[in-house]
């Protein structure tokens, strides 16, 4: 991934935000969840971007 390669976290975390939201639809949860975790996890700031809030309202609903 592109965003990977160029260290651009937030769209890293959009582009796995809308994967993760194509796994939940399969009923994929777990690799839905394996997407955002670490993503998440490399957060150190931001944390009130919509990106993120959304990705972590997702982890929220797949562990429910």
């Amino acid at each position: 991934m592109l965003a990977q390669k160029t260290n651009a976290k937030a769209w890293e975390l959009r582009a796995a935000l809308d994967l993760a939201q194509i796994f939940k639809a399969r009923g994929d949860v777990a690799t839905a969840c394996g997407l955002l975790v670490p993503l998440c996890a490399k957060f150190t700031e931001g944390y009130d971007t919509a990106d993120l809030k959304d990705a972590k309202a997702l982890l929220k609903e797949l562990n429910g």
